[in-house]
């Protein structure tokens, strides 16, 4: 039996319209529309698609989108200074850093100084600590995707063995915090795991996002494993994920594809979360 594959076209549509509807009643309610601020350091083809992706979603929903660039050679200072900035505009109601960033540039000191009420990303320590004790508010978008897609499939956790492959800050640690809010049995593995099969032979749900094209076949699954495919990389036959997409969908229960899963679901998910940062700052001052 082939495993369904999960249209995440169709579901990023879902939330895209139902976040129109909550931005068309803010607008009404406070006369002005979410404003987001992407900062942006240089640039690359990827992450100029992914930006003009959002953008696009953005413009869809009624959400402000505009851009705050700055050359690849910026000193760690200035984009400091370009951050503190945002966070002091009362005009601007969330911020989201642009990955990949520049060697010299740390991703880690830029999202400790932005103000955990505009962190779209659910980055910051304040934001990561509270989805790891289970207060989930702002959560990490990639994360939240992969909990949005096994919500619409009606997934059951309670129990549930799940393997993860990445151990990332961005995916795989508040990922894992997600599942265990959720009663699952949690396995992060990463590239100094000895035997990736040991562990993702016994998954129930497998969530891989290593980057690494076609890493997961079919004989690191068992039958009727929830395969969800975050990793996307650019090979010489086209883009694909991390799992052989072929040979594991005649074993799996569901999988996503790359693309079409996981990316248009993590661009809807940022528009969720663009909302929530703008009730922070702007709904409790107007009650």
């Amino acid at each position: 039996m082939v495993a369904k594959v999960i249209d995440g076209r169709w579901i990023a549509k879902e939330i895209r319209e139902d976040v129109a509807k909550q931005v068309s009643k803010v607008k009404k309610e406070y006369g002005f529309v979410p404003n987001i601020a992407t900062v942006r350091v240089g640039s690359t083809p990827e992450s100029d698609i992914y930006l003009n992706l959002r953008d696009k979603a953005c413009e869809e929903t009624g959400i402000f989108s505009c851009h705050v660039d700055l050359p690849e050679n910026a000193s760690e200072e200035e984009v400091v200074d370009a951050v503190k900035n945002l966070n002091e505009d009362d005009d601007v109601h969330g911020v989201l850093i642009q990955l990949p960033l520049p060697s010299h540039i740390s991703h880690d000191t830029l999202i400790s100084i932005l103000h955990p009420k505009k962190d779209v990303e659910g980055l910051h320590p304040v934001n990561l600590g509270k989805t790891l004790l289970g207060e989930e508010d702002i959560v990490p978008i990639t994360p939240l995707s992969v909990i949005t897609i096994l919500d619409y499939e009606k997934t059951k956790y309670e129990g549930k063995d799940v393997v993860i492959v990445n151990h990332s800050n961005i995916v795989g640690k508040p990922l894992s915090a997600l599942f265990l809010n959720r009663n699952c049995s949690v396995c992060v593995c990463h590239v100094y795991t000895k035997d990736l099969k040991k562990y993702t032979r016994n998954a129930d749900i497998l969530v891989t996002a290593a980057g690494v094209p076609r890493l997961i076949t079919k004989n690191h699954v068992k039958k009727g494993v929830f395969v969800l495919d975050v990793g996307i990389v650019k090979t010489k036959e086209g883009v694909c994920g991390d799992v052989d997409f072929s040979s594991v969908k005649e074993i799996a229960g569901k999988i996503t594809p790359v693309p079409g899963g996981v990316g248009p679901v993590t661009v809807a998910c940022s528009l969720k979360n663009m909302l929530k940062t703008f009730m922070k700052c702007v709904g409790e001052k107007h009650r």
